[in-house]
């Protein structure tokens, strides 16, 4: 068990007033800063100093801070959600930097998510792609019913690990294109996978692909990097069976 201790941390972090304003990095010392804190702990403290002396605090997203919501979401040192694997940046702690360290922190880069202010983004994109076709429709029953369809375990367990995107954005933040692919891969597949959502598979791939045209997200060109950044790990196998679905939709399928 390692002892806490406090650091000294420079930051460079991106200031940015909206999405019309020109924006640039700042630095700020973070100084005498415990180990045991979390990465946004430190952000709260460095904003505490700042409000002190009068100036704009660092703006930006969270929610939980339990890495179920992914609203942290910033690019530390040039990696989304910072430099620990499977990790959003609620989860992060000062203990994986030294004594010392330059830390740069910027917002994600996309031309789908506008910045709000600083570090906050508008990912509500992503919630248009889901209205866009990231659903089912069905009759409800009561709780019994759910048992009359039998599901291998295989397949429900594929389904529920695709269902674990929290929809942070990480995958566009990471990917040389800002493509959405990681993020409407995983909702196709854990839609796909069921019998539930098989009534409209069709109408749910060309839609969602679609829309994220539209939206102005950036096309596949498997680096992988989505994959590399996403906090669930989310597996790239499910932007392989997105695109079955849509030559499945596009060959088989009247729907256009």
């Amino acid at each position: 068990m390692t002892t806490a201790k406090n650091i000294s941390l420079t930051l460079k972090v991106w200031r940015q007033k909206g999405a019309n304003v020109r924006g640039k990095l700042e630095t700020y010392q973070a100084k005498d800063i415990s180990t045991d804190m979390s990465f946004l702990e430190m952000i709260d403290v460095v904003n505490e100093k700042l409000t002190l002396e009068g100036q704009d605090p660092i703006a930006f997203d969270h929610d939980c801070r339990e890495g179920i919501c992914g609203m942290c979401g910033a690019v530390v040192n040039g990696r989304a959600h910072g430099p620990e694997k499977g990790t959003t940046l609620c989860q992060l702690h000062i203990r994986h930097f030294s004594d010392g360290d330059t830390v740069v922190i910027e917002p994600w880069r996309s031309r789908a998510f506008p910045v709000i202010k600083d570090l906050a983004v508008d990912r509500g994109a992503l919630d248009k792609l889901i209205q866009s076709g990231g659903y089912i429709s069905a009759n409800t029953g009561g709780a019994p019913d759910a048992n009359t369809i039998l599901i291998p375990q295989e397949v429900a367990e594929k389904a529920m690990d695709a269902a674990a995107c929290i929809g942070c954005g990480a995958c566009v933040a990471a990917c040389p294109n800002a493509s959405a692919m990681l993020f409407v891969g995983a909702k196709v597949s854990q839609l796909a996978l069921l019998p539930q959502g098989k009534p409209e598979a069709a109408q749910r791939a060309l839609s969602m692909l679609r829309k994220m045209d539209e939206l102005g997200f950036g096309a596949c060109t498997n680096e992988r990097e989505c994959e590399a950044e996403c906090p669930k790990e989310i597996s790239i196998s499910n932007i392989a069976r997105l695109n079955r679905e849509f030559f499945k939709a596009g060959f088989f399928s009247s729907v256009k």
